[in-house]
């Protein structure tokens, strides 16, 4: 038998843990499903998963932004973190170039511009852009492409629930 006590609990605690939440933690490539609570710096939500079917997607792929990914890596089945995410590593800061002015002229006959309003441009290759209109005068809309989030650090409670 084992004579040192520290050992003998360490290889208690692995046998009374399943195979497959010892040894299967996120890594590049696994199919994660989680479950996720966004908050904004105010303690605003802005989008969960909670009452809904979990987040799927695989890691290393690109479907989530960076500091999400780098929050739930190695984590298990079961596993609970918060992230503070700053906005470099979610949505990036707001381009300045991505915001334009156009005339009202521009815009649909039956549009009635108001901050807010969500649009979609399509560019001449035929990929659609959404744009939000941030500013109305007389004759000029502002239409901004940057990502709503993009300079907001965020805050996620993230729950491992599945690893394929």
């Amino acid at each position: 038998m084992c004579s040192f006590p520290y050992l003998k609990a360490l290889i208690n605690y692995y046998n009374s843990k399943s195979k497959e939440n010892i040894l299967s933690t996120i890594k590049d490539g696994s199919t994660v499903k989680v479950h996720y609570t966004g908050q904004l710096k105010d303690g605003s939500v802005f989008d969960s998963s909670i009452q809904k079917d979990p987040l799927e997607f695989t890691m290393g792929q690109g479907q989530l932004i960076p500091g999400f990914e780098k929050a739930i890596e190695g984590l298990a089945v079961g596993e609970k973190t918060t992230a503070e995410i700053p906005a470099a590593e979610a949505y990036g800061e707001p381009n300045p170039q991505m915001v334009v002015e156009v005339e009202k002229a521009q815009l649909p006959e039956d549009l009635e511009p108001k901050v807010g309003v969500q649009l979609q441009l399509n560019q001449p290759d035929g990929q659609a852009i959404p744009v939000q209109i941030t500013a109305v005068d007389e004759e000029k809309v502002t239409l901004d492409a940057n990502h709503p989030l993009a300079g907001q650090d965020l805050t996620f409670e993230i729950e491992v629930v599945e690893i394929a």
